[in-house]
């Protein structure tokens, strides 16, 4: 088992841990366009959540827009 901590909460994958940040935020059901992400302290540019690989017992932290208003 592999384990991520999202936002504080750690979560842990059985099958195979998601493999960038991009295939994270799917499985969470998280619009890219909508969220900044932080793994381990370093900010993450839009442009590379494609490529940016998840290792086990990261931190990670997602913080959305929300309109309004």
């Amino acid at each position: 088992m592999a384990m991520l901590k999202i936002n504080g909460v750690e979560r842990t994958f059985s099958d195979p841990l998601p493999r960038t940040l991009a295939e994270l935020l799917q499985l969470l059901g998280v619009d890219a366009a909508t969220v900044v992400a932080e793994i381990d302290g370093q900010i993450v540019r839009k442009e590379s959540f494609g490529v940016t690989p998840l290792r086990d017992g990261q931190s990670i932290e997602l913080v959305r827009f929300v309109g309004g208003g």
